[in-house]
């Protein structure tokens, strides 16, 4: 029996699980899918507070996780397949165990979608990104593309050109899912060139390991194109790792967790936190103040409950 279980170790979850050791209520913390979450794809982060310098993602989320384990969290290793949230205790299983909790925090992210090429996998935090606002930075005076037709790709196409010299958007059909506004406003800006209908096929580098370009495709005609360029950002969209949560809390048409009243759910004990709620912001600083939030929510609830 755990006071409360965390599920999911990014920047929502450790801050959660940080906070909640310090109430000395030695949460238990079950990694998830992916281990750290988005950060751990990073390289250097530019618009953490308190790094004037910046810091690796990484590096981060270690630090972060030893913030933690020191005041008493415990780590699980694993990913969460089936919760029931009828009745406290709530019930938690992770591969061939089951953990009870009087309180839960979701911190379970949400997973940026990729094209699905290995060289898009190989080269994620060396030129290949799913976050304009964190990465744009580095792209100063660059050629890169943008890879997405809907709002998100136009929003992030925009914002990169206050650094890259050129930003290609591509996308494979000669129609977007974007907002006519979005859309206008895309293709008055003079940085942004359209290449459409074209998917990509590969995404060049050489032995540095940094992109250099990529090979694209038309989707109609079957012609092949190259454009050389440093940076490519996936804006395709991002699924909230909400599965094991459908019929049992509360979620909005795109799978994403509603709270109320800050952290609460749909079921009282059960606090949420990052990005498995936020599909605007989708920031660490605001995952992390979020899972301040749940913690803290969670202990009023434990201390309240305590019978």
């Amino acid at each position: 029996m755990h006071n409360v279980i965390i599920i999911g170790s990014g920047c929502a979850g450790l801050t959660a699980a940080i906070y909640a050791a310090r109430a000395n209520l030695r949460p238990l913390v079950i990694d998830g899918y992916e281990p750290g979450g988005q950060l751990t794809l990073t390289t250097m982060v530019e618009n953490y507070p308190g790094f004037p310098d910046g810091v690796l993602g990484p590096e981060l989320i270690e630090n972060m996780r030893k913030q933690a384990q020191k005041f008493g969290a415990e780590f699980k290793v694993g990913a969460v397949s089936d919760v029931d949230l009828g009745r406290r205790p709530f019930k938690i299983t992770a591969g061939k165990e089951t953990f009870e909790a009087i309180a839960l925090i979701v911190a379970a992210g949400a997973s940026a979608r990729m094209i699905g090429l290995e060289s898009e996998r190989r080269l994620m935090g060396h030129g290949v990104s799913t976050c304009a606002t964190c990465d744009g930075y580095f792209f100063r005076g660059k050629e890169i593309a943008v890879v997405g037709g809907g709002d998100s790709a136009m929003e992030e196409a925009n914002f990169l050109t206050r650094y890259a010299s050129k930003v290609h958007l591509v996308h494979r059909r000669n129609e977007f899912r974007a907002s006519k506004i979005m859309l206008d406003r895309a293709r008055a800006n003079e940085k942004i060139q359209f290449v459409a209908p074209f998917v990509v096929e590969e995404i060049h580098s050489a032995s540095k390991g940094a992109v250099e370009g990529v090979r694209l495709r038309n989707a109609k005609t079957g012609e092949a194109r190259e454009i050389a360029l440093e940076g490519v950002f996936v804006a395709i969209g991002h699924d909230p790792n909400t599965a094991i949560f459908r019929g049992k809390l509360e979620m909005d048409a795109n799978g994403y967790l509603v709270t109320r009243n800050e952290s609460k759910s749909s079921v009282p004990g059960v606090f949420v936190a990052g990005d498995v709620q936020d599909h605007r912001y989708r920031q660490a600083v605001t995952a992390a103040g979020s899972g301040c939030m749940a913690a803290m929510d969670a202990e009023k609830f434990l201390e309240e409950h305590k019978d």
